[in-house]
Parts: C-alpha cells; structure tokens; sequence
C-alpha cells in the first residue's frame, strides 16, 4: 500500500466526494420518472442500464479528467482508462439499477480510489435517502439527515443469531445457492434486496453478513474500504482478497467470518 501526505489524501477525499456529488445529482434527475427507459446488457438475461447510468459515470469521469487526470479509472458503463499515477477510481454510477428502474430507494452510488494493493478509500452514498458512508484514510463515518455518526461494526455473535443479507435469492449457480443456504439455513434472519445497502450496514454496525457471487470489481472495491474501516472483514469465499469481486463475503467481524465461510465451504 502506498502511503500518502495529508495534503494527498485530503485531495483524494474530496475528489471522491465530488464524484459522489455528481453523481447525486445525475441520478435523481431521472429517478421515479415514468418514462425511464431501460436497455439489456445482456440477451439471456434482464440486466438493466439506463440513461442515468451513463450521465452518472460521464459526469464522474468528467471531474477525473480535471481534476485528476493522472489516475486510472475502471468503471462499470465505459472503457477503462490506463494512468500514470498508481492509483485508479473504481465507479459504479449505479448498483442496483433493478432497484433503480423500480422506485425503491436502496441503490446507491460506489465510488472508490484503489492502488496495486486494492481500495484505500471509498464511499457508498445513497442519493434518494441522502445517506453516506465512507471509509479509510482513518475515516469510518455516515453523513445523512439524522447527521453524523461513526461507523463500527457489530462485536462477536454467533451466527444463530445473526443477520445475512444478499441481494437475490438465487445467488449464483445452483453449487454456490446451494452454499449460500447452508449459511442463511443457520441464520437468525436473512434478506434480500437491498445491494449495496447491505454492505453499508454492515459498516454501521445493524447486519452481520453479506454474502453474494458473480460480482464486479465496481461492485465491491467502495463496500470493502468502507467495511474494512469500520472494522469488519471482506473477502471471496476462500477467504482471499475480493478486490476483483467474484463470491463475497462480508463480514461484522472475523469470527462470524471464520463460522460463515466454513460452511461455504462445506
């Protein structure tokens, strides 16, 4: 991991909170509009984009461009772009675009800075319910409408008594559904839905678990920086780094982690 002067790492967080801004603003625009419209990435299967997408990421690469122009940037709509820096902004201008199209107000916006070594610092902001999370740099806090709070996950608990989220039932192929129950059948409670929202209260301290498969880069480098700064343990069901996404699992602290993942290992 790299290391960084004050005046760095200041500059990082406010261009991450700007991006975060943008971002904001671009997504709300068109949120509950009656003729959004959505196109399929994919043909066998319904995976949304919508013009919010698109202007959200624009808008975000557009402020890189000025103001860091040096950095890398992967994200989720448009082709990446190589840097000079050693560093690149990881972006998902909206994860949960299903939730998106339908009204729901848990998508959010995750935007994240990350080096050879995986994210240094991210934010999970929620533009509808106006709730932000954001992580490292010694930095575990949510800025929202009840003010600000820190962020800390939740102490040892066995996982009778826990709470697991993902955001689809059907998980990933039918082996990892398969693992997945094994967890949620031990589970207290278990929910859907919610995507990256499940990872934010984990962060604040309210869940204990999520667990997911066939995820993106964009979709877990901000959950793991904002996760991992407010205690809490993040990483594929080998208990590797999940920098690249794949099977996730996030968690309150590492004993719920080491209990979890060792039934998905079977």
């Amino acid at each position: 991991m790299q290391m960084f002067s004050k005046d760095i790492q200041d500059d990082l967080i406010a261009t991450a909170h700007a991006l975060a801004d943008a971002a904001r603003e671009a997504t709300l625009a068109h949120f509950r509009r009656t003729d959004l419209l959505a196109d399929t990435k994919e043909s066998d299967r319904f995976d949304p984009v919508t013009v919010a997408d698109r202007l959200s990421e624009e808008r975000m690469r557009a402020i890189l461009a000025e103001r860091r122009p040096q950095d890398a940037i992967l994200g989720e709509e448009y082709a990446a772009v190589s840097g000079t820096s050693g560093l690149t902004w990881v972006l998902d201008p909206i994860d949960g675009t299903r939730g998106y199209l339908s009204g729901t107000p848990t998508w959010g916006v995750l935007v994240s800075v990350a080096d050879a070594s995986g994210p240094l610092y991210g934010i999970i902001d929620q533009p509808y319910i106006r709730e932000r999370f954001e992580g490292g740099f010694g930095l575990a806090r949510v800025i929202g409408p009840s003010g600000e709070a820190a962020l800390r996950c939740r102490p040892p608990r066995p996982l009778s008594e826990a709470i697991l989220f993902s955001t689809f039932p059907e998980v990933g192929t039918e082996a990892e559904a398969a693992a997945f129950r094994r967890v949620a059948s031990r589970a207290r409670l278990t929910r859907y839905g919610t995507d990256c929202y499940g990872y934010a209260l984990v962060a604040a301290g309210m869940i204990d678990l999520v667990i997911e498969a066939g995820l993106q880069a964009y979709d877990v480098q901000a959950p793991i920086a904002v996760i991992e700064a407010a205690g809490g343990v993040m990483t594929d069901w080998e208990g590797r780094p999940c920098h690249a996404g794949g099977q996730v699992i996030a968690a309150a602290n590492p004993q719920i982690h080491a209990e979890a993942l060792a039934l998905l290992r079977g």
